[in-house]
């Protein structure tokens, strides 16, 4: 198993690799697939099948949403009932990526759900069965305030649900391993490439813990990871 690595030399690899022509729009690719496929086999495992369960993907506006986008996707595919919950609006989405995968899904409307939450969330009409927090990733600084601590609130609040972490639980400092003003509590979390030092430091928030490749060349680590 590969050591852990700062969240600095992440971003650092992820810049190196778009460079070398792997686009961030692939990694995101294939985190949300590889965040998807994970769900499915954790869901297997307690002895139920995705398809048809209803899947509540709350989104933040940057890479961590868009990768909740890609997995909203691939589930569509395996059957679930997604829906996707963004904590703003399209107009407020910072990546590029991100803006591209929240247009692919505005062409599923017969298998994806779509809210746009504005300055409030919006929580869905019936409970979901599953629960996948795609909020923050890496990049979380200060308090928390809404409409991300009522979108938290509303996770932490909701018991029955599986929930999922893309990357790391919400509110939780993947370099440090300290939380925010608030954070979110997850059965398991998937986390990319490396696993980030502070992340295994809370295995309270994040559940079981998977860190899957997501096609970055090795060589994308050169003078980054020793």
């Amino acid at each position: 198993m590969d050591p852990p690595i700062t969240v600095s030399q992440m971003y650092d690899i992820e810049n190196r690799g778009h460079d070398m022509g792997f686009l961030k729009k692939f990694m995101m690719e294939n985190a949300g697939a590889a965040a998807a496929r994970r769900l499915v086999e954790a869901v297997r495992a307690r002895g139920h099948d995705i398809a048809g369960k209803r899947v509540l993907v709350v989104a933040g506006l940057g890479n961590n949403g868009g990768d909740g986008m890609v997995a909203a996707r691939h589930l569509a595919g395996y059957g679930a009932r997604p829906a996707v919950h963004l904590l703003g609006s399209p107009d407020m989405i910072k990546t590029e990526e991100s803006r591209w995968n929240w247009s692919l899904l505005e062409k599923m409307p017969g298998s994806v759900s779509l809210v746009a939450c504005g300055a409030e969330f919006v929580p869905p009409g019936s409970a979901p069965d599953v629960i996948v927090d795609a909020i923050f990733g890496t990049g979380i600084t200060g308090d928390i305030r809404k409409p991300y601590s009522s979108a938290i609130a509303y996770i932490n609040g909701q018991q029955e649900p599986f929930k999922m972490a893309v990357d790391v639980p919400s509110g939780l400092d993947p370099q440090t391993g300290e939380t925010a003003n608030m954070h979110t509590t997850c059965d398991v979390t998937v986390t990319f490439h490396r696993m980030k030092q502070g992340i295994p430091r809370r295995p309270d928030l994040t559940g079981a813990l998977h860190t899957e490749k997501i096609g970055i060349p090795p060589e994308a680590e050169a003078g980054i990871v020793s």
